[in-house]
């Protein structure tokens, strides 16, 4: 029986939540209402991000109605604690909410709070039911025009927010933001606990149950529970069986997105932008461009530099073995 590793790495959470960004196939009406309240604790921020305008490093070629997106250079409005720019005032005021955590928008029915009267308006859906926009092609409904719109990229194709830096397309603004953050490095959500950082406040939500030692995922078929909804899905699939995820080139069935991307590329091979070098392998991807870019992953102990994370790991291992020597020897 194949069992899906509980903890995964930043960048591995992210692209979780990116491909999974709508609701799953409804049961009931009370998974429904369970699941759609959980999204909004943990997606809330993409949410507020609706009112906002985008990153002068970010470009949309259309907008969702057709019309090209107004231009950066009007952002004369910037946050002080991680320099996001704004062309509004009140978006500013508004994306302030997410650092101080001013919620003053609540629900009476539920009295669950909100950055913005926008989300509150869109959550009041979870408690009547309401889904007034539907999708003609699949007629799958949405609480939201925005929503419908994004879901409807699945159907197009389309990817309208590129990445200046790369030429990386997008379905959606947040997932574009989030893709921006590997060329910057930024990690503006910091556990206070252990000090690490997190690109995306989901993510620092799900690794603080690593501290809390909250599961609220459980399995239904044997009782296991995991801190992430997507991890309880991927293990699912160890009971099941199933393996949803087919190669169109030779056919073969994966259990995850992330493995058959990976299978996938062993037959179209992917080729480095700076040599021309063709790889296979996603991981190979990132350990060839550290070549190009003079990433090195440093030890805290000593100051060596090496190449690759695994073997700064099983060098880490001299310095905690003459630690532990030392302790012996003083015991």
């Amino acid at each position: 029986m194949a069992f899906i590793k509980e903890e995964s790495e930043d960048v591995k959470i992210e692209e979780t939540f990116r491909v999974k960004q709508e609701d799953p196939q409804e049961q009931t009406d009370l998974m429904v209402l369970k699941e759609e309240t959980h999204q909004w604790n943990e997606m809330e921020e993409k949410q507020q991000e609706i009112t906002t305008n985008e990153k002068p490093t970010l470009t949309k070629k259309t907008s969702s109605r057709g019309r090209p997106r107004k231009s950066k250079s009007g952002c004369n409005f910037s946050c002080k604690r991680c320099r996001k720019s704004f062309s509004q005032r009140s978006n500013l005021d508004v994306h302030m909410r997410v650092h101080t955590g001013e919620k003053p928008y609540t629900c009476k029915q539920c009295g669950k709070s909100f950055y913005t009267i926008g989300n509150l308006t869109v959550h009041m859906g979870i408690h009547t039911g309401e889904r007034p926009y539907a999708c003609q092609k699949c007629g799958k409904s949405f609480y939201t025009t925005g929503n419908l719109a994004a879901h409807m990229r699945i159907h197009t194709g389309e990817e309208p927010y590129s990445c200046l830096q790369c030429g990386k397309s997008c379905k959606q603004n947040g997932n574009l933001e989030v893709h921006m953050r590997t060329h910057t490095g930024e990690r503006s959500f910091i556990c206070t606990q252990c000090g690490k950082g997190f690109s995306q406040k989901q993510n620092l939500t799900i690794h603080m149950r690593i501290h809390s030692g909250e599961k609220p995922y459980t399995c239904t078929e044997c009782g296991k529970s995991f801190r992430c909804k997507n991890t309880l899905d991927h293990y699912i699939i160890s009971h099941t069986g199933e393996k949803p995820f087919a190669c169109a080139h030779c056919g073969k069935s994966f259990t995850t997105k992330a493995r058959i991307m990976n299978h996938t590329n062993g037959h179209t091979g992917t080729t480095c932008d700076h040599c021309g070098k063709s790889l296979t392998c996603k991981d190979s991807i990132k350990q060839h461009m550290r070549t190009h870019s003079g990433e090195r992953f440093r030890c805290s102990e000593c100051g060596k530099v090496f190449k690759h994370k695994r073997s700064l790991i099983n060098h880490m291992k001299l310095h905690n073995g003459e630690k532990n020597e030392a302790l012996s020897s003083g015991a």
